[in-house]
């Protein structure tokens, strides 16, 4: 298995969560595509830091930034997963890879094909199997969390996060305007109930909630509505530095469809 080539179009919290579990189950040969500035906002595991920072590290699989495909050999002999800056997916047509996940989270098909691999999967609403993809995944919290579907779509994006100690919108912060950030908190701080977290130009975004705060996107230019930031009412600080069971469940979804694909071809 290690011989296939992914690329996995995205490199945010649930791309992150796949390419890390392909790597441990031995799929190494990977690359990720992202935009020039990621809005990641659970940084802490997001491999799209290393367009910022060059590397990125999550629980002990590291993510090198990349220029070119030339420098991919050298780097999964090294043991990295390659992050590009690549939003027209040009790679994908460059290396003519075994599988491509699309994991943008984007909620919606923005352009991946079937045709662009043997195995081609989307992740969350708006893929259409077999007609546009050969394998769905589930991304909504539920009892199909991460389900393979061959024939139909995911279901549809509801817009609401997820239930923490049963908060689920207060937990996330939004820009209340177009604008640049700037951070009043770091990632990984605990905060109160009504400490001011960021500023969106001279707007301040106050916590709703006590916690965490698990995620924080960079001090970049956003668009009104855009997440900016996660607190997590559980307080526990290794939270925002190890992938969550939504990104896990996701994960396994993809690697079944891949093991479903290239050890039961009989089945595919």
């Amino acid at each position: 298995m290690q011989t296939l080539m992914v690329v996995v179009k995205g490199a945010g919290e649930m791309a992150t969560g796949i390419a890390h579990r392909l790597f441990m189950s031995g799929i190494t040969r990977i690359v990720m595509t992202e935009i020039a500035r990621p809005l990641a906002v659970r940084r802490g595991v997001a491999f799209c830091e290393a367009i910022y920072e060059g590397a990125m590290e999550v629980e002990g699989v590291r993510a090198e930034y990349i220029r070119s495909a030339a420098s991919l050999d050298l780097l999964w002999k090294g043991g990295s997963i390659g992050v590009i800056v690549d939003p027209s997916w040009n790679i994908v047509r460059e290396l003519i890879p075994d599988v491509v996940v699309d994991a943008v989270m984007a909620k919606r098909n923005t352009g991946t094909r079937k045709d662009e691999a043997l195995l081609v999967i989307g992740v969350g609403p708006d893929f259409r199997a077999p007609d546009e993809v050969h394998a769905v995944v589930e991304s909504n919290r539920g009892h199909n969390l991460g389900k393979v579907i061959y024939k139909g779509q995911a279901e549809p994006y509801t817009g609401m996060p997820g239930v923490t100690e049963g908060y689920r919108q207060e937990r996330v912060l939004r820009a209340p305007k177009k604008g640049f950030v700037k951070h009043v908190h770091a990632l990984g701080d605990p905060v109160s109930k009504g400490s001011t977290i960021l500023y969106v130009d001279e707007e301040p975004i106050e916590a709703s909630i006590g916690g965490i705060l698990r995620g924080l996107i960079r001090e970049i230019e956003v668009e009104k509505g855009e997440k900016v930031g996660d607190i997590d009412p559980r307080a526990e600080r290794i939270n925002c530095y190890t992938i969550s069971d939504k990104a896990r469940a996701i994960a396994g979804g993809v690697l079944e469809a891949i093991m479903h694909r290239y050890n039961r071809p009989d089945l595919a």
